[in-house]
């Protein structure tokens, strides 16, 4: 496990957590806002480490501002160990799938969109008010906070305000504004920005990454290490090449084949995120969820397609997200105005937001086909 100094372009917020970390009054609550993917979890682990150690160190600082010294887990005590491997009695994630665990039966058959009020409960609340195993205290990190319902952020009033002795709780979410200014009044908030894309390009290279390849999916996650690494291992890329070329040969009358191929495309890449799931540690990712998921990603990298299309029609001065296929983004731009990319631009985000409202995949992809070819401003 990562020490917190070890996190990667995110030296403001590991500053701000190590002036609270030496501070007089340590606060037992907090969000980590920032996009997916740079370095929130990672950062949130790394602080229960320091938070569970045995016998955390104190070091001079030489790297962060307006930081004299910092404190790191020992990394070699037995809680340190426990930690590492992924099974310290007293830190606990929690995750809207953790319904699939619920001692109810009518919650674990509950398909769950949201981090309902019985999850927070047993899996967060009720242990929270538990003895610390190890007697160092405990961490609970709850990942999509933003997905809490509003009767959930109620209930964990209580516990955020006036936490149990050694209890510390961090919330990760997108974005903060997405809580309940109950909830934000009661913790401390931790900023996470976008890595550097040059950055990630170089951590997906030396990952084994082709550069082409580090370089397209650092742009397209906007600096998402996390992101960018998950999609490049469920390969990816090859698809969106192939994808850019359909796009640049797609007609304006649209194209059945292009729509189909979307649906099986979807339902292979929905599978793997179901293995991906199923295969690390905690709930499994439901189908339909998977679906949704891997339809907002493509739909996505469509959208971007068209971004870069503008990008060139309206000379804007910005890099190319595809610039590995600058041929077919021409191809594109060609034949639609900047006001038509535009509209294509924003027709896709709106299809992005309907999956969430349970329109069917294929209708979504019929008429984001014929958005692309034609830009009709569809509304389905």
């Amino acid at each position: 496990m990562p020490a917190l100094l070890d996190i990667l372009g995110q030296d403001r917020a590991i500053a701000g957590l190590q002036r609270l970390l030496t501070g007089a009054r340590r606060p037992h609550a907090l969000i980590f806002e920032g996009p997916r993917g740079v370095g929130r979890r990672t950062t949130a682990e790394a602080l229960a480490a320091v938070l569970l150690c045995g016998q955390p160190v104190r070091k001079p600082n030489g790297r962060l501002a307006d930081v004299a010294e910092t404190i790191e887990a020992c990394g070699t005590c037995e809680d340190c160990r426990m930690t590492a491997a992924g099974g310290h009695p007293d830190f606990h994630t929690v995750t809207k799938e953790m319904a699939a665990y619920h001692d109810s039966s009518a919650v674990r058959n509950r398909v769950m969109q949201e981090l309902g009020i019985e999850v927070v409960r047993q899996f967060l609340i009720a242990p929270a008010n538990q003895a610390a195993a190890r007697g160092h205290g405990k961490v609970f990190v709850v990942r999509e906070a933003e997905l809490m319902s509003i009767p959930a952020q109620n209930a964990l009033l209580k516990t955020l305000e006036e936490p149990p002795p050694g209890v510390t709780i961090i919330l990760l979410t997108r974005s903060a504004q997405l809580l309940l200014p109950t909830t934000l009044s009661r913790c401390a908030l931790v900023r996470f920005g976008p890595l550097p894309v040059a950055i990630v390009t170089d951590r997906l290279i030396a990952n084994g990454l082709d550069p082409a390849e580090a370089a397209f999916w650092a742009t397209f996650t906007d600096g998402s290490i996390g992101r960018a690494m998950d999609l490049a291992a469920q390969e990816m890329y090859p698809v969106k090449q192939d994808l850019l070329q359909r796009l640049a040969e797609l007609q304006r009358g649209g194209d059945e084949d292009l729509a189909e191929h979307l649906v099986k495309l979807t339902d292979t890449f929905a599978e793997g995120l179901v293995s991906a799931s199923r295969k690390a540690d905690g709930p499994t990712l439901s189908k339909n969820l998977a679906t949704r998921q891997a339809t907002g990603t493509l739909l996505q990298l469509i959208g971007s397609v068209y971004r870069d299309a503008l990008t060139l029609t309206a000379e804007i001065d910005r890099p190319l997200c595809h610039d590995d296929q600058p041929e077919s983004i021409r191809a594109v731009a060609g034949r639609f105005s900047p006001t038509q990319l535009a509209e294509i631009i924003e027709q896709l985000s709106a299809f992005e937001q309907m999956l969430w409202r349970n329109v069917n995949a294929k209708l979504v992809w019929d008429n984001a086909v014929i958005t692309c070819a034609s830009a009709a401003p569809l509304r389905a």
